[in-house]
């Protein structure tokens, strides 16, 4: 359970990703393991073979898995409150903050690969332009999200528990998302987070098997678009934070649009101190699993 308040201290902020906390802890494999177990059985279910999914989930690590996941529930409620207030109270300084965070894990996930040839530089600048590009259309964060969006965000998010050096945080914030779902943990809006739980349960389903594929047979190009993801994904982020931006809860307006305009403030050195800070911080982390634990998550699969 402490192991899994870690790991949930570093999921609910974007940039950091879960996975390589529990590499640092020295239960990454066992998760990997038991989080393929539980989706195969989910899929099975689906398909209506009760028996074979049953079988299937006999081999999760259950007493394992269910205090490591009470730990992250427990993390995420506590640390929600104080994150999105500081959203609301300090925009520009959250986005510097996880600005940090983003760029870490693009120097760390650009360590993984043996080698970049030109065609993976290639997919990895058309990823990073190509979404760019795309969050211009984004007006900021999702102020009323629909029963759809929620579940197709769950879906997509906990995809982010296979992928090597992306937080599911991290994909909710790329698709304004990320307020929301903190508001709604804080709140106790029910019904919104069985929605996004439902869409996290389908796509832990139906997704991370494939994506578990594409990772074993074309690991190193599935990365290279992934740290094209993370570069595109700087637009929402400051010194242009609309992603991370204010929804007057009365009005439902986002406070900060998709436009690259320069902050307002003239104040740089809070969110460049707090970026700096975030970016030593992960590194060390980093630094100190790669020395004491073996290799970078997308190395052990």
């Amino acid at each position: 359970m402490l192991r899994g308040l870690c790991m949930g201290a570093a999921d609910v902020v974007p940039g950091v990703s879960g996975g390589t906390i529990a590499l640092l802890l020295g239960i990454y494999d066992r998760l990997i393991d038991s989080a393929r177990n539980g989706s195969r059985s989910l899929g099975l279910l689906l398909r209506g073979d009760l028996r074979a999914s049953l079988t299937r989930a006999a081999t999760v690590e259950w007493a394992f898995l269910l205090p490591l996941l009470v730990g992250i529930g427990i993390a995420v409620t506590v640390l929600a409150g104080p994150i999105e207030a500081g959203l609301a109270d300090h925009p520009e300084s959250m986005a510097g903050l996880f600005l940090g965070l983003v760029l870490a894990s693009i120097l760390i996930a650009w360590r993984i690969p043996g080698s970049w040839s030109r065609g993976r530089v290639g997919l990895t600048a058309v990823v990073a332009v190509v979404l760019f590009v795309a969050l211009g259309w984004q007006a900021g964060p999702v102020a009323d999200p629909s029963a759809a969006i929620l579940f197709a965000s769950g879906a997509v998010a906990i995809c982010a528990m296979i992928l090597p050096g992306i937080s599911g945080a991290f994909l909710l914030l790329m698709l304004g998302m990320y307020s929301h779902v903190l508001a709604a943990v804080d709140d106790r809006m029910l019904g919104d987070l069985a929605l996004f739980g439902l869409g996290a349960i389908a796509g832990l389903a139906l997704f991370s098997p494939l994506l578990g594929r594409m990772l074993e047979r074309h690991h190193d190009l599935v990365l290279a678009a992934l740290v094209g993801l993370m570069i595109g994904s700087l637009r929402v982020l400051w010194p242009w934070p609309n992603g991370v931006g204010v929804i007057d809860r009365d009005s439902t307006e986002v406070i900060s649009g998709a436009s690259l305009d320069w902050p307002a403030t003239s104040e740089i050195s809070v969110p460049l101190l707090l970026a700096t800070a975030a970016m030593v911080v992960v590194l060390s982390l980093d630094t100190l699993s790669r020395r004491h634990l073996g290799p970078t998550p997308g190395k052990t699969r």
